[in-house]
């Protein structure tokens, strides 16, 4: 005999039905709460997820399909809203929940870096920096202006998307320090897609700044590039003695 794919609820609030799943949805739910997710697969946590965006479906199908196409969690946690919807069950309400996921994560790890008031190395200044690059598949660019004992006056996004350095507006950075009063500055930016090495353009544009700066007496103090959890110091690597003339 075939099962019916909704049972109602007597009494429910709206009458609305209540699926053959509930029974699952529930055990998943208290052995998440009892235990965290430690004892479920990558598809059990997808499907636990779901929950609260799809409550009328079997989120189960849908989880599958989901590694099925992006391979691991990871890439399920960090696909654009327009790539999921692709999926079918998946709609704009589920696929804005699993995109809220490392995003949330993100301002997480901003967060704990707030207490950070002063920089005084290229590690104190990777450390705060590289939360900000998190999961973004884009280049940015963040300035760091800091007073005369190194202590953090503003952190700034100055620019985001296919950011070419070499095209870089190096008025916006200078009257960004001048604007602070700052003594001096540090840059970085991202390799979303690769290491962190510079690149021709990245030299030239620090050139450029480092002399626009030397000139107010403001000091470029480093220019960070970031990719992941790895970071290349330009003043560290040598490359600003090059400019010492």
């Amino acid at each position: 005999m075939h099962t019916p794919q909704w049972i109602y609820k007597i009494g429910s609030e709206d009458g609305c039905a209540m699926s053959v799943h509930e029974g699952h949805r529930d055990r998943l739910k208290e052995g998440y709460n009892n235990n965290g997710l430690d004892s479920f697969n990558d598809i059990n946590a997808l499907e636990l997820l779901l929950f609260y965006a799809i409550p009328r479906k079997d989120t189960n199908p849908i989880a599958h399909d989901l590694l099925e196409r992006f391979g691991t969690l990871d890439g399920v946690l960090h696909a654009s809203v327009s790539e999921l919807m692709k999926v079918q069950g998946i709609g704009e309400n589920a696929a804005t929940l699993i995109t809220l996921i490392p995003e949330i994560m993100r301002k997480s790890e901003i967060s704990k870096i707030k207490s950070i008031k002063s920089i005084r190395s290229s590690a104190e200044a990777a450390k705060y920096l590289v939360p900000f690059f998190k999961n973004q598949s884009v280049e940015i660019i963040y300035i760091l202006c800091l007073d005369n004992k190194k202590q953090l006056i503003s952190c700034r996004e100055m620019g985001r998307g296919a950011v070419n350095m070499v095209n870089s507006d190096i008025r916006c950075f200078v009257e960004t320090a001048l604007s602070t009063k700052a003594c001096s500055i540090i840059v970085a930016h991202n390799h979303p897609n690769g290491e962190p090495l510079p690149s021709v353009e990245d030299t030239d544009f620090t050139k450029k700044l480092y002399d626009a700066l030397s000139n107010l007496g403001i000091k470029l103090e480093d220019h960070l590039i970031i990719s992941g959890n790895k970071y290349i110091s330009m003043a560290d690597s040598g490359v600003f003695a090059l400019y010492v003339y």
